[in-house]
């Protein structure tokens, strides 16, 4: 093979690959009487292909039954510990030997999430957050454990002073450099990242009037452009996230990356709690996962895959609050799915939607990264998504238009989409044709996340775009 044929082989293969697409984990919360075993949750874990798994302390019974399962673990130092450790080094040292090095390796913990959401909780402990950060990661360093685990801490979205329009993402200004810079710095210092727990469903569910629901779960929208950026973003979720990557942007920690500890749906909500169901509980995280799975980043950040934890594994009944709270699960008690969802990238290829159970077999739709659904009707159109940049639209056309059997013809030199004679203009006719070939099967339109469907024909010069071949 002549060594520009291989390098061409190369970056298909790295377009076109889930490998370096995010990843997903879940939740173990455990308020509830009436959960399987601790052994038994590892088998479901593993019967559902989840490698990762985020719980809310350190549970012997739990770490122990996680050993040599190859799932790699979050732990949680609880709120109500951080003036112990945050005071006494010795405390800190104690904890992570107890805790963490006890079962470490065999039980492959990857991170210490020290404290939740410590911004919200109402005893104050936010001035301990950062001295508990450091003595935890410096028993870490004693132990010979901090190359391998990470310390940081989940903050809710609530820490942000401002999350829109995404491009005007801050952090609250009296945390700033109390909390915030201390944090981050230790975070870039330690090769760490941000932890961040992000609830679309909250967001909806207080703006319903305002907020379209399929924008709120990855589904058929036309997007909404943020003013300060000029992005367009076809999901809340997204919005969401790039408010945090602006704050952080806006502080110069660019280079901090970022995973997503929590996010889901309730399956049920009480009378006023608006879009709490089974369906759309279904639809956001099944077409979460396939987003997240499918790579591509974000609108301001598109290499940024993310690894995401899904919130939660069940539901627990013993969570105090409204229904919503204890109906967040993936699983019930009796490890029946409340919905049927993939975990994994093999899963997806066999997933055209989610069937809930006892929901009369209502269709819900996925959608792909661009927010247009598999089961949409109408017309619809395959166009190309500038923010991959040249390079890798260059090389999703040569794909399109070779081995894909895209009709290019159009796009050749004096042909009707010819001119504009740009990238963009010419990938879209490509990956049209691609797409419309396909009968415009969801799975058509992605080519490794440069590009995505729409449902407005597209307008290049005089080209026309059609719908059918």
């Amino acid at each position: 093979m002549e060594r520009s044929f291989i390098f061409y082989l190369l970056l298909l293969l790295c377009i076109f690959s889930f490998a370096d697409a995010g990843s997903i984990g879940v939740n173990y919360g455990r308020i509830a009487n009436n959960l399987p075993s601790a052994v038994k949750v590892v088998q479901l874990l593993k019967s559902q292909g989840l490698e990762r798994v985020k719980v809310f302390d350190t549970d012997p019974a739990v770490l122990r039954a996680l050993s040599e399962s190859g799932i790699k673990v979050t732990v949680d130092l609880p709120n109500e510990l951080l003036y112990s450790a945050a005071k006494r080094q010795s405390f800190a040292f104690s904890w992570v030997q107890r805790n963490v090095a006890a079962y470490h390796p065999s039980t492959q913990i990857e991170a210490i999430a020290v404290g939740n959401e410590v911004f919200v909780d109402p005893h104050n402990t936010s001035k301990f957050l950062i001295p508990a950060m450091k003595n935890i990661h410096q028993a870490l360093v004693k132990l010979n454990l901090d190359s391998a685990i990470k310390v940081s801490s989940p903050i809710a979205l609530s820490a942000l002073q401002s999350s829109y329009p995404s491009s005007a993402g801050a952090f609250r200004s009296e945390l700033i450099e109390s909390v915030f810079k201390p944090m981050l710095d230790f975070i870039r210092e330690t090769g760490s990242y941000l932890m961040v727990n992000a609830y679309p469903f909250f967001a909806y569910e207080s703006n319903s009037d305002v907020i379209s629901l399929d924008y709120a779960l990855f589904r058929e929208n036309p997007g909404v452009v943020d003013a300060g950026n000029g992005l367009r973003y076809f999901s809340l979720f997204d919005a969401e996230i790039d408010a945090v990557f602006a704050a952080l942007s806006a502080l110069k920690y660019d280079d901090i990356r970022m995973v997503v500890t929590e996010t889901g749906w309730p399956s049920k909500g009480d009378v006023n709690e608006i879009g709490a169901s089974i369906e759309n509980a279904a639809a956001y995280n099944g077409n979460l996962v396939r987003r997240i799975l499918t790579g591509g980043g974000t609108p301001l950040r598109p290499k940024a895959d993310l690894t995401v934890y899904l919130f939660a594994l069940f539901n627990e009944d013993e969570k105090n609050g409204p229904t919503s709270e204890r109906n967040y699960g993936l699983f019930y008690p009796n490890e029946q799915k409340v919905y049927d969802i993939p975990f994994t990238v093999e899963g997806l290829k066999n997933y055209s939607g989610s069937r809930s159970p006892g929901s009369g077999g209502q269709q819900v739709t996925t959608p792909t990264s661009g927010g247009i659904s598999k089961t949409t009707t109408g017309n619809t159109w395959c166009v190309a998504n500038r923010d991959v940049g040249k390079e890798k639209l260059q090389a999703a056309l040569d794909y399109a238009c070779g081995e894909g059997g895209a009709d290019c013809r159009s796009i050749q030199p004096g042909a009707t989409c010819y001119d504009p004679n740009t990238i963009e203009a010419h990938a879209s006719v490509a990956f049209n044709s691609y797409y419309q070939k396909k009968g415009r099967d969801i799975g058509a339109c992605y080519f490794g996340g440069a590009a995505y469907v729409v449902t407005q024909a597209p307008k290049y010069g005089k080209c026309e775009f059609p719908t059918g071949y």
